[in-house]
């Protein structure tokens, strides 16, 4: 018996973590960047980056996102559905 491990993607982490969300009333990107970071300490994507691939993970998913990571001074959150 073999024990066999997949590559987990940072793109693959990030859609999994969407589709895990789906029933959610919206999903907040800060919150996901979070998870991400947690999940795959190791991971060299940018904040943007990440807010890029859950964002499109989530239109793809039809899934409502908050844009609630704080980018510059004084910007509010957004609510995209």
């Amino acid at each position: 018996m073999t024990n066999t491990f997949h590559t987990v993607t940072v793109e693959r982490a990030a859609e999994s973590y969407v589709l895990s969300r789906g029933k959610a009333r919206f999903l907040s990107i800060a919150q996901a960047i979070r998870a991400i970071r947690t999940l795959m300490p190791a991971c060299k994507a940018t904040d943007l980056e990440l807010e890029e691939m859950l964002a499109e993970a989530c239109i793809a998913h039809g899934v409502p996102v908050a844009f609630d990571v704080t980018t510059a001074v004084g910007v509010e959150p957004r609510l995209h559905s």
